[in-house]
């Protein structure tokens, strides 16, 4: 099937965030209270927006997180992220013949705006997306496995769901995807194969993607 819309989530598919964010996020929630090694994190939250953090806590301990708490976070993330983040290894190849192709692409995360461009700068991917072409779970209020924001990238970008396909690393995107009833290439690289069995193909690396896309 030839694509008309490829849309890449952001952390653990074209940064390599998930090692760094996980691990801060574990040691902030045991710092207040709330006992999380790196491996709950993973579990709990990776490819959720921040807002299943506080709903996670609070629906475990009866507690909700101070004020503050976001802001206090994503400042540990920010400040890691100046120090150690590097791009996922082949993704720019990936990206630059996708544009050589003329074939669209667009980025889909859960992160915040501030965190994505945080990430693509530091990275040196932004140029490679621009503002145009960047959407969060801020602009549709509802994070994955909610399909709403692949839903609303796919309509901004003007191609119709089914003709999407979405690049992914945690079951949260899968499901997500799979309820915008698009099909989704999961990212084994991180995730083990069988917490993405519901995607539509699996790949280990990023040279494989491109096979995938072009060549399945």
């Amino acid at each position: 099937m030839q694509y008309e819309l490829v849309i890449f989530d952001n952390d653990g598919v074209l940064v390599d965030s998930e090692p760094i964010s996980n691990q801060i996020l574990a040691d902030y929630l045991t710092e207040l209270g709330h006992p999380t090694t790196y491996e709950d994190s993973i579990r709990d939250f990776m490819g959720a927006a921040v807002h299943r953090i506080h709903d996670v806590v609070r629906e475990r301990s009866g507690r909700g997180l101070p004020e503050g708490f976001n802001e206090a976070y994503h400042a540990r993330v920010f400040a890691a992220f100046e120090r150690d983040l590097a791009a996922v290894d082949g993704v720019g190849v990936v990206l630059e013949k996708l544009a050589a192709d003329g074939v669209p692409y667009c980025l889909a995360s859960s992160g915040t705006h501030q965190r994505i461009r945080v990430a693509l700068r530091r990275t040196g991917l932004y140029d490679g997306f621009g503002e145009e072409r960047i959407f969060s779970a801020q602009d549709v209020g509802r994070g994955k496995p909610a399909p709403d924001l692949f839903l609303y990238a796919a309509r901004t970008m003007g191609v119709p769901p089914h003709r999407c396909v979405v690049i992914e690393d945690s079951p949260l995107g899968v499901q997500a995807a799979r309820a915008a009833g698009m099909d989704v290439f999961g990212f084994t690289a991180m995730t083990p194969a069988a917490k993405l069995r519901d995607a539509t193909a699996l790949f280990a690396a990023m040279p494989e993607l491109y096979e995938l896309l072009f060549h399945s």
